[in-house]
């Protein structure tokens, strides 16, 4: 009881667009969060509510160097190996393998640099768990049809599928559609390359966006199993059930809305058709969808085979507008929970959440699920030698540990593994910041960009070493 079930992946997650780096290289193409600037434009931006299409000279951009992996590796990988990763979550720049998401044909610099990733993973037995796209849209398709706004992207996103299914097929068998597919409805620029005119319905725009991405997902999973039939493809949610203020039930009911809101893109991910509460929720919106003659078809036939997810934090909601004192989470507002601690972000630590938020999901799905995002952002002190005590990320990720086991061996939930996020220091999606770390493996660069980007281990890294050794019991 004190284990996890054998052959349980154990490792750790990036993002090509927060550690890549080499953001022209090797043919790439400028993609939507090149142009995603750090500092106070970057939240307009990522919502869609200003418009930079082009780099300027005035703003500085993360994603550009970011801990440049794309030269890095071979060393990190090897880092990743030394702890005893036995998968590794990463996501593909849909605009290094075609720079300007229509080209006629994939950009084989771009191709044969994952290959090169991957066959460095399987050298030292790790899985690629691979993210198609991860908040990532080449800007080219923003500009040219309005990114996800258009149908056209389903056929652009089915030839990328194509590409890397065939040419990676005896290389990966775990993918995921699209991170954080809920994320869109926050920010929808980087969740889904979309800008808005004033006087738009914004909510019509991002639920077609938002089908069209479905749709895409489906017809992804169509292909992917005819390629291989051993693939497992899998959708991913940011998750965190929404708990009511009080037991009053007009807070129950609006706790409800609120996970309905974020269950509503994996109930036709994982169900396969529209839920009857979206169906009204459009209604009472004026929300009328474009479908194409097939579609409900498609979403039908072609649902996951396993439910991702991260979880950073639960959150908490009230029916009284009065009820004001909100604090930031990830981009989802919330109010403050008295009886949980927060991180240097305000993002509200709840170990138990975990547990709730498995429970919830494996109730709703009945679907193997994968925690393929957890972790705490916070500021590491390094001495001369780059090393940091994190022990308070140990605490972190201890409680979270123990909440996921008791969820497999007491709840019995079906779990195929964990990724922690940010097992290496990378750019943060929301602030665009290098002080707010994650990993075990700390890398000098500050957030103006300065440093040597020389590797380093926390103290965390041992001690993860150790709970991937003793499949989860040491902790």
């Amino acid at each position: 009881m004190n284990k996890l079930p054998e052959g349980f992946l154990w490792g750790g997650a990036t993002a090509a667009n927060q550690c890549e780096g080499g953001y022209l290289e090797g043919n790439k193409g400028l993609s939507t969060v090149d142009v995603i600037p750090a500092g106070k434009d970057r939240f307009p931006v990522m919502l869609g509510k200003m418009n930079m299409f082009e780099c300027d000279d005035e703003h500085f951009y993360p994603s550009h160097e970011a801990i440049d992996f794309y030269h890095h590796y071979k060393e990190d990988i090897a880092l990743f190996a030394e702890m005893g990763f036995k998968c590794f979550r990463m996501s593909l720049a849909w605009a290094r393998i075609f720079p300007n998401g229509d080209d006629a044909e994939p950009n084989e610099e771009g191709l044969k640099f994952y290959d090169d990733v991957f066959d460095e993973c399987l050298k030292y037995g790790i899985e690629p768990l691979v993210t198609i796209t991860h908040f990532d849209v080449p800007m080219n398709l923003v500009k040219a049809i309005g990114a996800w706004r258009s149908r056209k992207m389903v056929d652009y996103y089915e030839r990328l599928c194509e590409v890397i299914f065939d040419r990676y097929k005896n290389k990966v068998k775990y993918w995921l559609t699209f991170n954080e597919i809920n994320m869109l409805l926050h920010l929808p620029f980087i969740g889904a390359g979309l800008t808005f005119e004033p006087g738009e319905n914004e909510e019509a725009v991002k639920y077609q966006a938002a089908h069209h991405q479905l749709v895409a997902s489906a017809k992804a999973t169509k292909i992917a199993h005819a390629i291989n039939p051993d693939f497992k493809i899998g959708c991913m949610l940011a998750a965190g059930n929404t708990y009511a203020n009080t037991c009053a039930p007009e807070d129950v009911w609006r706790s409800m809305e609120k996970d309905r809101e974020n269950y509503f893109f994996i109930d036709v991910q994982s169900r396969g058709e529209y839920p009857n509460y979206a169906k009204k929720m459009f209604e009472r919106h004026n929300i009328s969808l474009k479908m194409e003659e097939g579609d409900e078809e498609i979403l039908k036939n072609n649902t996951v085979d396993f439910i991702s997810f991260s979880y950073y934090s639960s959150r908490l909601t009230s029916a009284d507008p009065k009820v004001s004192a909100e604090t930031e989470g990830n981009v989802f507002a919330t109010l403050k929970n008295p009886y949980l601690k927060a991180s240097e972000w305000g993002w509200q630590i709840d170990p138990l959440g975990l547990r709730i938020t498995m429970n919830s999901i494996y109730d709703r799905y009945q679907k193997p699920l994968f925690i393929v995002e957890n972790g705490l952002g916070a500021v590491d002190n390094p001495d001369e030698n780059g090393y940091v005590e994190d022990d308070y990320r140990i605490e972190y990720l201890r409680e979270h540990v123990k909440a996921m086991k008791a969820a497999v061996n007491e709840d019995g939930v079906e779990l195929m593994g964990y990724t922690p996020w940010g097992c290496i220091d990378l750019v943060s999606a929301s602030t665009g910041e290098m002080k707010k770390r994650y990993g075990f493996i700390y890398v000098d660069k500050d957030n103006e960009g300065n440093g040597t980007l020389k590797r380093s281990k926390k103290k965390s890294f041992n001690w993860y070493k150790k709970v991937i050794e003793s499949n989860g019991a040491e902790l």
